[in-house]
């Protein structure tokens, strides 16, 4: 396994800013990302006062049906004495979701270790499950490589409510088929047999889409002490009365203020991310395990479809008594976990980037520090396969991602193109033309024939088209293997116009490279930076 590091393609504007030293995005945030911020925010932490010990407890009793490793033990005892932590999040995703995931997992685990040896503090590995989201058409399908295309495999169980990821039941013939189709498409490797035994072990003793994540990222990352907290985990949402109460108090300046925030966003030439309302309460209330986005009016706390209509004091009583109603969306997810755990940083994709930027009043409205913002690593695998293509293109995997691989490609099918059949073709088109001119100026005082020899004459030159588009056709089947290269890496390198990252599993690299995979990642020289990562599997 070897580590190139590159200058990505310009992509998100936002991102780019981010890491540079003077850009007016940095006015939205509490802290630059540099070595000062993180002694200051180390300071800043460690004069609060949080409750490490429990929430310890709580994490211990939701990790322990997927067993605690000896680490993840040690950085539990760790957070239990007041460690700091550096916390990514995701929902749940069939296979753990996109790579980037992964990619999250990877960089917190990374930056924490980074950040322990250079605060000389203890500093831990969290990933919080955003179990609470409900849209379960995002998280229900991978996508494979077929034919050197993308292939979309979809989970077949359907559900006409929209339920949370951490209640919504798996049906275990669905999962299975699932499993097995998709690791069909992934090949045979050495690695294959096990590697599936492993994940239908775990989707057996799996009852939602979050317990299947959480078993699978648990075993992914477990010798490495990455922690793992569902957000609608029954215990935890306990622990989150008092905060919920306090956004449910500061509700209208909550909103008020990331309304405002966001259009300083958008005229300083960035999007609007949130598009925020003033009257969203920024809380779903939960019923059946569907969620309903609260909006408030005047004094109350509505939603419609729920049938629900709380005072503000009705919903302060709910929060107290029964929080499970309760559930964060993306403006006080945030809050939420400022306030229940000491975050040094929180890592994050462009997305989580662009929304964090429209939370600054929120943070400061209930009197709290925005944690440093740390961009996420971005990897893309390189197999061996793809690393022969590549040396026999003569390219990179910097010209793939810049989509230099179009051109190539075009440049190719037109070496391949018959001109030698195409000028006979046009030529034959000529005569044609030319004796229709002719037979029409000899015949059309006679015959009334401009309509019938218009439309015959049209007939054949469609028929001249068929045949030269079949010629290319036989032409390009006859150089296949090569135009198939150039598909696969598209597909492998730069699916769908996009990164690796965003669409394929890390199923599909541990396959291929085995179950280590994880494992000697963490052991490469990598950090947290404006370069993008490739790694030569």
């Amino acid at each position: 396994m070897e580590l190139e590091q590159i200058q990505p393609p310009v992509s998100n504007k936002l991102l780019v800013d981010y890491w540079s030293n003077d850009a007016e995005i940095h006015a939205f945030f509490d802290h630059v990302y540099n070595d000062e911020a993180f002694i200051a925010r180390a300071d800043y932490l460690q004069q609060r006062n949080y409750r490490t010990a429990e929430l310890a407890q709580i994490i211990r009793g939701y990790m322990a049906p997927f067993g605690i490793s000896q680490q993840t033990e040690s950085h539990l005892q760790q957070l239990e004495q007041g460690a700091l932590v550096v916390v990514g999040g995701q929902q749940t995703g069939l296979l753990t979701g996109p790579l980037y995931s992964v990619h999250k997992a990877i960089s917190v685990i990374l930056l924490a270790k980074e950040k322990r040896v250079q605060l000389n503090i203890n500093v831990v590995p969290m990933f919080w499950i955003a179990g609470e989201d409900h849209d379960i058409e995002e998280i229900n399908h991978t996508y494979t490589i077929v034919d050197a295309q993308t292939k979309k495999r979809g989970y077949s169980e359907r559900s006409k409510y929209k339920t949370m990821a951490s209640t919504t039941v798996l049906n275990q013939e669905a999962l299975t088929q699932f499993i097995k189709t998709t690791f069909k498409d992934f090949g045979e490797t050495e690695y294959t047999e096990s590697l599936l035994a492993s994940v239908l072990a775990h989707a057996q003793k799996s009852t939602t889409f979050t317990d299947f994540f959480s078993r699978l990222m648990n075993d992914l990352f477990k010798n490495h002490g990455l922690l793992m907290l569902d957000a609608t985990y029954a215990p935890f949402r306990d622990y989150e009365k008092a905060y919920f109460g306090a956004l449910i108090e500061k509700n209208e300046d909550i909103a008020y203020g990331v309304v405002a925030q966001e259009q300083k966003l958008a005229e300083v030439g960035y999007n609007k991310p949130i598009e925020a309302t003033e009257n969203n309460a920024n809380l779903f209330y939960v019923k059946d395990g569907e969620r309903f986005l609260l909006e408030r009016k005047d004094t109350h706390f509505r939603n419609v479809l729920a049938h629900v209509n709380f005072t503000k004091q009705e919903l302060l009583q709910l929060a107290n008594e029964t929080p499970q109603a309760l559930s964060n969306n993306v403006v006080t997810r945030p809050l939420m976990q400022e306030m229940t755990i000491p975050v040094l940083a929180f890592v994050g994709g462009p997305g989580e980037l662009a929304y964090w930027a429209t939370l600054k009043p929120a943070f400061h409205t209930l009197d709290l520090q925005m944690p440093i913002f740390a961009p996420r690593i971005n990897i893309t695998f390189v197999t061996r396969q793809v690393q022969a293509l590549l040396k026999q293109k003569n390219m990179t995997v910097a010209d793939v991602l810049d989509s230099k691989i179009d051109t190539k490609l075009a440049d190719f099918i037109e070496t391949i193109r018959d001109d030698e059949s195409r000028q006979f073709i046009e030529s034959m088109q000529q005569q044609l033309q030319v004796q229709y001119e002719q037979f029409q100026q000899q015949f059309q005082q006679r015959y009334q024939l401009n309509d019938l020899l218009e439309k015959n004459m049209n007939y054949h030159l469609r028929q001249f088209q068929y045949l030269q588009a079949k010629i290319e056709q036989q032409n390009i089947e006859q150089h296949g293997v090569a135009i198939r290269q150039y598909n696969t890496l598209q597909a492998q390198l730069y699916p769908n116009k996009g990164y690796q990252e965003r669409v394929y599993s890390p199923y599909v690299y541990l396959n291929e490279y085995g179950e280590a995979l994880i494992d000697e990642l963490l052991s490469l020289q990598m950090s947290i930076s404006d370069h993008h990562k490739i790694v030569y599997l």
